[in-house]
């Protein structure tokens, strides 16, 4: 098995989505509103991408590591 795709997932509070993109899938760029939801897209999307670039890896599979990121702000109380 080739070495993972490295997929970066950023939660976008404004739209309430979690946004992914990647150096290693050309042209990726897709939201969804849950890690699974996005999860489940990008296991559709990124063959798709791959193949139309001309950089599907031969093989039964493919393997995709996730990185997801979400920064929360939480007031801080003092007495």
């Amino acid at each position: 098995m080739n070495r993972p795709l490295l997929i970066h997932a950023e939660w976008d509070p404004e739209a309430a989505v979690w946004v992914a993109t990647s150096h290693d899938v050309p042209g990726l760029a897709t939201e969804a509103d849950t890690l699974e939801a996005l999860e489940s897209k990008l296991s559709v999307l990124v063959p798709e991408l791959l193949e139309a670039n001309g950089c599907l890896p031969a093989g039964p599979e493919l393997a995709m590591e996730l990185l997801a990121r979400r920064v929360s702000i939480t007031p801080i109380h003092t007495s």
